[in-house]
């Protein structure tokens, strides 16, 4: 018998649910967990990584931290493509799902640790308290510096690969 769906439920900034997708438990920790996930919308490219349906996200949720981190593989090769991180409220994580309020600032890692920082006009229009922008601020450096030197999420460029 398979096991219950776990779904993950994106929403914006203002609590509005914006995606619902289902995703695999990998590992769960005290303040953390490690899912699966598959791309499920149309193919695009995002400053030259191309996001194609079906390839697969190795997605890490923390409830003590601002972001979430997303390892991407190809859906036919299974080939690293990068990171692509969120800067998030911390994750509320449930029986049978997780809730992210997103805050529109994302940073995109490439598999040679180059990266782009994404949406910042859009985080710069949202309502927040200045405690939350700070929080959001604090937590896309965080992301970058581990980036750079490879560790968390970061610790293996081809962490997760089939």
């Amino acid at each position: 018998m398979n096991p219950p769906p776990f779904i993950v439920h994106k929403l914006d900034a203002a609590g509005r649910e914006v995606w619902r997708y289902p995703a695999e438990v990998l590992e769960t920790g005290p303040s953390h967990i490690v899912l699966q996930a598959f791309f499920d919308r149309d193919d695009s490219v995002l400053h030259g990584m191309r996001l194609r349906r079906g390839d697969r996200f190795v997605e890490s949720f923390y409830t003590d931290r601002w972001y979430n981190v997303f390892a991407v593989y190809d859906v036919e090769t299974s080939a690293f493509k990068g990171w692509y991180c969120n800067i998030a409220r911390p994750a509320a994580i449930a029986p049978g799902g997780l809730t992210c309020e997103d805050l529109a600032l994302d940073l995109l890692v490439f598999p040679d640790g180059q990266s782009i920082v994404l949406d910042r006009d859009e985080f710069e229009a949202l309502a927040l308290t200045v405690e939350e922008r700070q929080r959001a601020l604090h937590a896309l450096e965080e992301v970058q510096q581990m980036a750079q030197r490879g560790e968390g999420p970061f610790t293996d460029r081809r962490q997760g690969a089939a």
